[in-house]
């Protein structure tokens, strides 16, 4: 699959914001408004564009809190039982709060990124939600202090 520099300014464009009609994009962009509908039904049928999306004032929301959670995996329950790291991820995925959910690699093995109301919040899906997760032996939570 091969996209061109018009194709690249399309995505750039709907990046900022998805909202943009298909004749502010081609206004902006300075292509006709069949380009940039054909164009965008491309990269929608491509699955280069999976979604259409908002980005929220979570302050506004009462999310002020922003971190992210480092878990090591034990892969074997106290029983025996052998776990998969997948199946964890998507068990952390369906928690309220989270946002992403990834596998890594390095010193630990899934990444969280969670948005709270406050630190009370924080403790609360750690210790109650969390950590009940079989498998989730330890976790590491770093605070965002400043997003840029």
């Amino acid at each position: 699959m091969e996209l061109d520099q018009k194709d690249l300014k399309i995505l750039e464009t709907l990046k900022e914001s998805s909202k943009l009609t298909v004749n502010k994009i081609g206004k902006r962009l300075r292509l006709p408004i069949t380009t940039v509908h054909n164009r965008i039904k491309k990269l929608e049928k491509l699955g280069v564009i999976k979604n259409y999306t908002i980005n929220p004032d979570y302050k506004k929301l009462g999310k002020d809190l922003l971190v992210y959670v480092q878990v090591s995996v034990n892969y074997t329950t106290p029983t025996g039982e052998k776990l998969h790291q997948e199946d964890i991820a998507k068990k952390i995925k369906k928690l309220t709060d989270v946002e992403e959910v990834n596998i890594v690699a390095g010193v630990t093995d899934i990444l969280i990124k969670v948005r709270l109301e406050n630190m009370e919040a924080l403790n609360n899906f750690i210790i109650k939600k969390l950590r009940e997760i079989p498998g989730v032996d330890k976790t590491q939570t770093i605070v965002v202090m400043n997003q840029i």
